[in-house]
């Protein structure tokens, strides 16, 4: 069975949908991935903020957020705080969801700071490695571009 992919803005999203998102961000990255951090950055409430996450049975079980970001009055997207349920991986559900949001995203770059031993797995939507790699919160990750248009196009 495919679970299609549900979307809301940031003012749209009813409280507890997000609590729901939240409580999975804070599932994976901070007590599955040990690294306290500030989770909630103030970005997930921002105008031009959307969610996007999977269901299954009223509970979410993948998510991640896009952004706008207007670097030089340019705009640029920007995917972060993509995550799924320990139980859940390994179904496309993160796929499901990149592909739900970069649909959206459209012909416009966009950008994600990917942990690094996910670089293929965002290479496989259009991004490529486009700085060095850093540690947030004690973790490897890598800037990652799409640029504008599709795979193959930039």
């Amino acid at each position: 069975m495919t679970i299609s992919p549900r979307r809301s803005w940031a003012k749209d999203l009813d409280a507890a949908t997000l609590y729901e998102l939240l409580k999975l961000r804070v599932e994976v990255f901070v007590v599955e991935q040990a690294t306290p951090y500030p989770e909630l950055d103030g970005r997930d409430l921002l105008a031009e903020t959307r969610h996007f996450w999977l269901e299954d049975a009223d509970k979410v079980i993948s998510t991640l957020r896009l952004m706008e970001e207007h670097p030089a009055g340019e705009k640029v997207f920007r995917i972060g705080r993509v995550c799924t349920k320990r139980s859940e991986r390994g179904h496309g559900h993160t796929n499901r969801l990149m592909q739900a949001a970069l649909a959206e995203v459209g012909d416009d770059p966009c950008r994600i700071d990917a942990q690094t031993y996910l670089e293929e797995m965002y290479a496989k939507h259009g991004f490529v490695r486009d700085g060095e790699e850093f540690l947030d919160d004690g973790i490897p990750h890598i800037p990652m571009l799409r640029r504008s248009g599709p795979p193959g196009a930039g």
